[in-house]
């Protein structure tokens, strides 16, 4: 699996100073936890989910989670859970009889809802559970988080050898961490819990909307996340305890929630042309119809702010509810040329010959001492989103049918 696969090598050379890395599940975790990038929640119940991987329907799909959660119905999850243990076994054949490379294999995951559904699907699973990456635990505290964590370990204590582990994700949405009088108590539980399981440990997961509906909200299109005061207080403490760079926890953001609801009605000019020609794509250079659409879909840009700030604050990827946020998410988190040879320059002159020096761009002052963790996160990110060319833009790596579905 490798980001933006789809583009040919011409087009990945018009675009990348450097293109991304390829991976599998069975990368090492460190490298793994950045490739998570935009994870697409699919319903349990989706009876296309193995044909739409093993065909590559979604081009640009790198990570999917099989939902057996808030997106299955109480009254459905036994015939979820058959569901999704029959399309995994199906993605499994495909793997093992050749009809699809390993390499095309995304990152897949299975969102469960108890311990004890986890025990049980593992056990159904058997030797399909090769293909996923791991599980998302819902709704994580330290009084459900430590049987999780106990399962996982003892499946991959006792997994053969080729196997690739299984790691697990919790996702940070409870009561007990949104309320201020019980929120660092939670948290600090929480991180000595996985610090205790840290080899199984992939990703730390922030679910804002669980956090909202605490509080009765629901934030609009035209505001981030960050716009609503008790979310974006919770989201900085979670950042205090897990985003220390000793630690080297990854944070994932959490989803935005909307998208247009007519994907074929914009007339649309060739971006990919366009791509090739310039090797830049400006933002003022869309069609007014193009414009419109994504402001509907992404509230006048506030989707793709929302990522900036995700970024910004050290959050790496973000949960995703519809294809079209999948490329936005995956662009943004490129990284630049500049941020680039800052961090190369950094990292190159951390023998102690320099304590700071003037940037390639001539721009700003690199530090070697405080700007090093900084430099160690660009890097890591470069190897799996690549890095643009000089001068180049993330809309760069949008094509004409994200567009279309928004």
């Amino acid at each position: 699996m490798r980001y933006f696969n789809e583009l040919s090598e011409d087009e990945l050379q018009a675009v990348f100073y450097s293109p991304p890395g390829s991976f599998t599940n069975r990368s090492p975790q460190e490298l793994l936890a950045y490739a998570v990038g935009a994870a697409l929640y699919m319903p349990a119940t989706r009876t296309t989910i193995a044909s739409d991987i093993t065909t590559g329907k979604l081009e640009s799909l790198v990570t999917a989670v099989i939902d057996l959660e808030d997106a299955v119905g109480d009254n459905e999850v036994e015939a979820a859970e058959r569901s999704a243990v029959q399309q995994l076994s199906r993605i499994a054949f495909a793997i093992e009889s050749g009809m699809m490379p390993l390499e095309r294999l995304p990152l897949l995951f299975v969102r469960v809802r108890s311990a004890d559904q986890l025990e049980r699907f593992i056990e159904e699973l058997g030797h399909s559970a090769h293909v996923l990456t791991g599980f998302v635990f819902p709704k994580f505290t330290v009084a459900n988080g430590e049987r999780y964590f106990r399962l996982l370990e003892r499946y991959n204590c006792a997994r053969t050898a080729g196997e690739p582990p299984l790691y697990g994700m919790p996702v940070l949405e409870s009561a007990s961490i949104i309320y201020k009088e019980s929120r660092l108590e939670s948290l600090l539980g929480i991180k000595r819990l996985l610090d205790y399981y840290r080899p199984y440990v992939l990703n730390v997961r922030i679910g804002a909307t669980d956090f909202s509906s605490l509080f009765g909200l629901r934030r609009s299109p035209d505001s981030t996340v960050y716009d609503i005061a008790a979310i974006r207080d919770c989201i900085g403490d979670i950042i205090n305890v897990f985003g220390r760079a000793e630690d080297g926890y990854v944070i994932s953001g959490p989803v935005w929630e909307y998208f247009a609801s007519s994907p074929n009605r914009l007339p649309l000019a060739s971006l990919r042309d366009s791509r090739l020609r310039e090797a830049l794509l400006p933002e003022l250079e869309l069609s007014p119809a193009l414009l419109q659409g994504r402001r509907e879909a992404s509230g006048n840009g506030q989707f793709e702010r929302e990522i900036m700030l995700d970024k910004e604050n050290g959050i790496i990827g973000k949960t995703v509810i519809h294809p079209s946020h999948i490329r936005a998410v995956q662009a943004i988190y490129a990284v630049t040329h500049e941020e680039y040879t800052d961090a190369y320059a950094i990292i190159a002159g951390s023998d102690g010959s320099l304590g700071v020096m003037k940037s390639e761009y001539s721009n700003k002052m690199n530090e070697m001492k405080p700007h090093y963790n900084w430099a160690r996160r660009i890097i890591a990110r470069a190897k799996i989103y690549g890095v643009l060319h000089e001068q180049q833009r993330y809309s760069a790596l949008f094509r004409e049918q994200d567009y279309a579905r928004l």
